[in-house]
């Protein structure tokens, strides 16, 4: 069991994101709690939207009121409980997170290879209107995982997500992989300026664009429109280099910038197309394991067959 809180400064651009995929017939509502209507999803999407907007608007000093969780259980964990026992087991996090009196609505989603759902909720208080405390927010969530897993009997499969540098509108563990490609392109000492790294990740159809004071990435198609939501550079661990902050760069001695500016932005398309192949020939090979462990499993499963 995965359960995830995503850091989202906007309750519109969650909330709309859900609906979008509601939309497109990859998601469905699943539930709702202490909302103005009784079914809210009887209504249009702006009177659901306003549930949580008027909220907001009794506190306008809180900078990141948007509350978005998503409850991933595995294939298996999703087949032993059931949307009834997950209905009553979201409530229960809910109210262990001390949002359980928050209005907020869940959405079904079925746009990866397993089900999983969204939660969409705001921290500001219904009743006071000040913020919800979140200190150790993932102790606390970290917690409620432990004793779900322990009620039910989960089996933790110690399998490792493989990177995978094919990004699209549908990619798994989107932030991860795009932290791995950061860490290879770094250890490159071939690219050696910040054209050569743009270009480099256009091959994997990846941009950074300035956003404010920072930057965002983006996920784009062939055309270089977004397909995804972006993501703040400052919410990565693993950064890509010459993308460093106001104060990283004043950190750095004169000797590093001098060398940096002499370095003149040329690069070869070939030789970087050449990079993304290899790239994802390393992630091809290391996913093989699993096909040939998959197909074992397929046998085995048939020769118990043949014997009953």
């Amino acid at each position: 069991m995965v359960i995830k809180i995503h850091q989202v400064a906007s309750t519109e651009n969650a909330f709309r994101y859900n609906e979008k995929k509601v939309k497109e017939g990859v998601a469905v509502f699943f539930q709702s709690k202490n909302t103005l209507s009784v079914n809210p999803f009887m209504y249009d999407e702006q009177h659901r939207l306003k549930n949580l907007l008027d909220i907001e608007k009794l506190n306008t000093r809180v900078k990141n009121k948007c509350l978005h969780i998503s409850f991933n259980p595995s294939t298996e964990d999703y087949l032993k409980l059931g949307d009834k026992i997950i209905r009553e087991e979201i409530d229960n996090m809910m109210q262990h997170m001390g949002y359980g009196n928050q209005p907020y609505f869940v959405y079904k989603h079925k746009d990866l290879e397993r089900v999983h759902f969204h939660i969409v909720s705001t921290r500001v208080d219904l009743q006071t209107g000040k913020k919800i405390k979140d200190n150790y927010e993932k102790q606390k969530m970290q917690k409620f995982i432990k004793s779900l897993e322990e009620k039910y009997q989960f089996t933790q499969k110690e399998t490792p997500e493989q990177s995978n540098f094919r990004f699209s509108a549908k990619s798994r563990n989107y932030k991860q992989n795009l932290e791995n490609l950061f860490k290879h392109l770094n250890g490159l000492n071939e690219i050696t300026s910040k054209e050569m790294y743009d270009q480099a990740l256009k091959i994997f159809n990846i941009e950074i664009k300035k956003s404010g004071r920072g930057h965002v990435i983006l996920v784009c198609d062939e055309n270089g429109n977004p397909i995804r939501y972006p993501i703040r550079l400052s919410h990565f661990k693993e950064k890509p280099k010459f993308y460093l902050s106001e104060n990283q760069e004043k950190s750095l001695g004169k000797k590093e910038k001098e060398y940096r500016q002499e370095q003149k932005p040329t690069f070869d398309k070939f030789q970087l197309a050449q990079l993304a192949r290899d790239l994802n020939r390393l992630v091809e090979r290391s996913q093989q394991p699993k096909i040939k462990n998959k197909t074992n499993q397929i046998q085995k499963q048939k020769k118990y067959r043949k014997r009953w």
